[in-house]
């Protein structure tokens, strides 16, 4: 037996049992028990099996360092969890916890093979071995790697849980609430600064917690701090990144403690905006790199402290300590005043301070001064050590069921790292501690190298009699790296530390490197015969520990993960039988069947309304931006391809937008309604792109020009009315405007009323008819649809949906952008040459029209195709040849774009983006397709009306 729990002792509440149950055993634990600390008590000592070799795995921290027991734990259908550091676990009644990478089970784990074969497995050996031949990996490698590597297996259910999210600002974040944290808190107590202190355990006091001599200064401390009215103090709480303009994240544990979760959220993320950030994180302890460090009950010092005093649950009934710093020895001195015996204490370093020699004398703990332990003896527990002097003579063996790790401190420094404050290498320390901060950022306590835990020596592996290339003295323990494995990679070349992090996955995954940066940069240093300064320092990411996905996607799941939006007439479509369909965000009308149509018969019904009387659509997903301001129209001719300036108020023009490298990316009719303000419309896809892209132009390209841009998508419902009657249905119902064509002629705005509502009416067509879209504020929009409908009968009204629409703007050659062009279209390619102003000195993306390879012959170019059976209708997205007899692979020379059948025309009719397209007319391609490849003859793009005399009527 291993662990077990004090007769007295810790914080845990005696009075308060708890059970659960791990791998299947159920097992009892205190209230305020971790499931470490539970599972220990109970003598538990093997909890994983490693990545790589699948080698036995015990505790080795006791907090968000722990890189080894990794668990999952599962709380119902849908809610398992997987990667869970068993020291973070709080247990509560009913927790089921199980171990993970290991089959069939943890303690008979056939993947432990990987152990024996260990030579033949170095670091590298993915790379070197699975490139020959391709073919296996896909078939064989990886399937097999995946099931033997990794961690814990994802969910697969739908997560029932619900997640919060907030925001919060404070002049004043603290990160930690161990001593310094609270230091820092109380001073900044009774001032007028508002000051948020989060922890990530469960209870403020950080390492205090362990030490019972400060727990009445804490207590007292907790009572200050809680009467302080301007201090917030958030525990379960990390903060996993620190980003731009002291922009913190944080995800706050709120129910996962808990038995009963139905009482709210389970976690929350917090977004906080600080005006100073204080890093109180403390230091983590590091351990030792010798032969079989990673043996189970194989562990740092100060993690066995934290266990025995916070938690008062012994690690071993016989403990050692292996020691090159001081700290490890006042740890060794709490468990022998506990009771537990130590077995011995050994310290590579000749001589130690007095007191600590005289204090083990008198607790009657031998020491063994200049020595090492050079190996660990037992596989799924420690059984015994051997130590020899530091030049490898006099091994003895020394029987113990635990053993110590005090190898000194590292800085908690990741998340000044997120910030990028510089680092600077204390060589006293051996590690990297805060130096110059680009945030309005300070460390204090540990984190910033300044502690009183003692002296020590920095070490990279310790010396052995042994052949230090046949043994597994591990740096990382999570990924399975040991010293050879770097020093394998300074053989193999390379010589940056974040070269041999990648080769080697030193300080990757999960754990950061929290416990095994800094032992890979002395050895690779030692390996290199580099100051550790010249080989550099890899990057710490964000999370600073892992985080659940359902803690930052928040509400944004199922229905809320991305929002469908409506119109304000979306009501009526469904109440009316519509089929919807998504674009972009929006649902929108398909086609409306009656009487049992299929989408085909209802959708050549509504073409033919359009045509010979009236359709009525619901335009009021397309994108609406607000141009105003004395240089809206010289900020417009900028950003369009054709010229604004001269555009008189009350008249519309169609907008070509362009990226700078001269490719299409939206387009769409937009108004003049007085020489300062515009009224523009994107595509419904484009809407948010096309208001970034200006006002990321306007404000670092053109900040002198006097606009503002503001989004109108949604105060504007649109109803566009096509057709031969349109007008006669119109103008009973609209005040204050002329219909007649020649004071409202195409491509023309006016302002009035219609039903009594204020309306923005633009003479338009995307239908080749005569045309209106009426602009009304969104709250009238069903309302006036009604009595369009409810006036328009008499006249063969028929709503039409957005499969109709796509026929009919077809017929008459119309673009949809991102449809018939796919961003490497110009306008020069789709047709839209008369679109550019030829004499504008600038605008965006003009330099990029004159490219060589922008003007090249042979660019694919959007063309008409007409198939010779006028029946066929081609597939979207086809390919087409020029020649259908070469040989496969055949040289594509295109692809349709847009097809469908035209009730007007009576036949198909298709768009597509063609090599050369344009000086193809009359040619006849190929489009082969399941079953039959089919011939299609080049034609323009206009189809129906070609001179446009049903547009202005």
């Amino acid at each position: 037996m291993s662990g077990y729990r004090l007769a007295q002792g810790g914080r845990s509440d005696r009075g308060r049992q708890v059970s659960f149950s791990f791998d299947g055993v159920t097992y009892q634990g205190f209230a305020g028990d971790t499931l470490a600390s539970a599972l220990l008590a109970n003598g538990v000592r093997l909890f994983g099996r490693s990545f790589k070799y699948h080698r036995p795995r015990g505790l080795l921290g006791a907090g968000s360092e722990e890189p080894n027991a990794l668990l999952s734990v599962s709380r119902g259908p849908g809610r398992h969890t997987p990667n869970l550091r068993a020291t973070a676990v709080e247990i509560y009644d009913g927790l089921v916890a199980t171990s993970q990478n290991r089959w069939p089970s943890l303690k008979n784990d056939l993947g432990a093979i990987n152990d024996r074969l260990g030579m033949f497995l170095p670091a590298g050996f993915y790379n070197k071995t699975f490139m020959w031949p391709r073919s296996g990996w896909d078939k064989l490698y990886e399937p097999v790697i995946r099931r033997m590597a990794g961690l814990g297996e994802a969910p697969r259910e739908i997560d029932p849980d619900h997640y919060a999210a907030t925001y919060a600002h404070c002049d004043l974040l603290i990160v930690g609430a161990g001593p310094a944290g609270i230091d820092a808190a109380l001073e900044a107590s009774g001032t007028a600064r508002r000051v948020i202190l989060i922890d990530e355990q469960d209870e403020p006091g950080g390492g205090a917690l362990s030490d019972p001599a400060l727990w009445p200064w804490l207590k007292e401390s907790l009572k200050d701090l809680a009467a302080a009215p301007n201090i917030t103090l958030l525990t379960r709480t990390t903060a996993f990144g620190y980003y731009h303009d002291n922009f913190i994240g944080a995800v706050e544990r709120l129910t996962d403690h808990l038995a009963d979760t139905a009482s709210g959220a389970r976690e929350k993320l917090w977004r906080i905006r600080a005006g100073e950030v204080i890093l109180a994180q403390g230091a983590i302890e590091r351990p030792l790199v010798f032969a079989g460090n990673d043996v189970p009950g194989v562990m740092l010092a100060s993690a066995a402290r934290t266990y025995l005093l916070r938690h008062g649950v012994a690690v071993g009934r016989s403990i050692a300590l292996m020691a090159s710093h001081d700290s490890g020895w006042h740890d060794a001195f709490a468990h022998a005043r506990a009771g537990v015996k130590v077995a011995a204490i050994v310290d590579v370093r000749d001589t130690v301070a007095a007191a600590l020699t005289a204090e083990a004398e008198e607790l009657g703990i031998p020491v063994m001064l200049g020595h090492s332990v050079c190996d660990v003896h037992g596989r799924h527990g420690v059984n015994a050590i051997s130590v020899a002097r530091n030049d490898g003579s006099g091994v003895s063996r020394i029987a113990c069921d635990a053993l110590l790790m005090a190898g000194g401190w590292t800085p908690s420094v990741h998340l000044w790292s997120h910030s990028k404050g510089s680092l600077a290498w204390d060589a006293a320390l051996g590690a990297y501690v805060p130096d110059k901060p680009n945030e309005r950022v300070r460390c204090v306590g540990a984190c910033s190298g300044k502690w009183n835990f003692g002296s020590g020596v920095v070490i990279d592996v310790l010396p052995t009699p042994r052949d230090q290339s046949r043994i597994k003295a591990f740096v990382d323990f999570q990924n399975d790296v040991t010293a050879k494995d770097i020093k394998l990679a300074v053989r193999e070349g390379f010589k940056s530390i974040e070269h041999i992090k990648r080769y080697t996955t030193n300080g990757m995954a999960t754990d950061q490197g929290k416990t095994s940066n800094l032992n890979g940069l002395q050895i690779a240093s030692g390996a290199l015969a580099k100051p550790v300064t010249e080989i550099g320092l890899t990057s710490f990411r964000p999370p600073y520990t892992p985080q659940t996905f359902g803690a930052l996607a928040g509400h944004a799941k199922d229905a809320l993960f991305q929002a469908t939006r409506q119109t304000p007439i979306d009501s009526w479509a469904e109440a009316n039988g519509a089929v919807f369909e998504l674009v972009a965000q929006w649902r929108r009308a398909r086609y409306f069947p009656r009487g049992g149509e299929d989408m085909h018969a209802a959708v050549n019904r509504e073409c033919r309304a359009v045509r010979s009387a009236v359709g009525i659509f619901d335009a009021s997903t397309l994108g609406k931006i607000e141009v105003v301001g004395p240089d809206a129209a010289e900020f417009l001719n900028r950003m369009y391809t054709n010229p604004w300036k001269a555009l008189e108020p009350g008249r519309c023009r169609y907008g070509l937008l362009l990226k700078e490298d001269g490719f299409i990316t939206d387009d769409g009719v937009s108004a003049r309604l007085a020489p300062d303000r515009f009224h523009l419309t994107t595509t419904t896809g484009g809407a948010a792109r096309v208001l970034n892209m200006m006002e990321d132009y306007l404000q670092t390209e053109w900040p002198d020009l006097d606009v503002w841009l503001t989004s109108t998508t949604e105060q504007w419902a649109v109803i566009a009315l096509q057709g031969p009657l349109a007008r006669t249905l119109l103008e009973p119902l609209v005040e204050g405007i002329d219909l007649s064509a020649e004071a409202f002629p195409h491509m023309a705005i006016r302002e009035g009323t219609i039903c009594g509502v204020p309306t923005r009416l633009f003479r338009v067509s995307f239908t080749g008819e005569l045309g209106f879209e009426i602009n009304v504020p969104a709250a009238y929009g069903r309302a006036v649809w009604e009595r369009l409908m409810a006036d328009g009968a008499s006249h063969g009204i028929t709503p039409y949906g957005t499969e109709a629409m796509h026929v009919l703007r077809a017929e008459k050659g119309f673009i949809i952008v991102g449809q018939d062009t796919d961003g490497t279209v110009t306008p020069y390619d789709a047709g839209l040459d008369w679109a550019v102003g030829k004499k504008k000195p600038d605008f965006v993306g003009r330099r990029s029209l004159a490219r060589p390879d922008i003007v090249a012959p042979g660019r694919k170019q959007l063309v008409g195709l007409l198939t010779e059976d006028p029946t066929v209708i081609l597939e979207e997205g086809a390919q087409i040849v020029a020649d259908p007899n070469q040989a496969i692979p055949m040289t594509m020379i295109g692809h349709v774009t847009s097809s469908y059948w035209s009730e007007a025309l009576g036949r198909s009719i298709a768009l597509a983006l063609v090599a050369g397209g344009q000086g193809r007319m009359g040619e006849t391609l190929h489009v082969p397709m399941p079953g039959q490849t089919h011939r299609a003859v080049v034609s323009g793009m206009v189809f129906y009306d070609p001179e446009g005399a049903r547009l202005n009527v």
